[in-house]
């Protein structure tokens, strides 16, 4: 895993980031990794077109998925 060092973070910043981390009974580097990581998760444009990207794979593969609406239908005739 890699480091990260912040420098010249304002006091009131750094008071409200090590009160936010108490109340998640979190280190105040726990606190901050999971902030980092949130925020660097893929957001939605970016994951929708990776979803779209494989469906185009998965279609020109030839594949089809099956109709669902089918499949629960014959289930609740059973």
């Amino acid at each position: 895993m890699a480091d990260l060092l912040i420098r010249n973070i304002d006091k009131e910043t750094l008071k409200r980031l090590k009160e936010r981390a108490a109340r998640n009974n979190r280190s105040l580097q726990e606190e901050l990794k999971e902030l980092v990581e949130f925020h660097a998760k893929p957001d939605i444009d970016e994951t929708i077109s990776k979803v779209n990207e494989i469906l185009a794979k998965y279609k020109a593969s030839g594949k089809t998925f099956p109709n669902s609406g089918d499949e629960l239908s014959e289930e609740r005739d059973r």
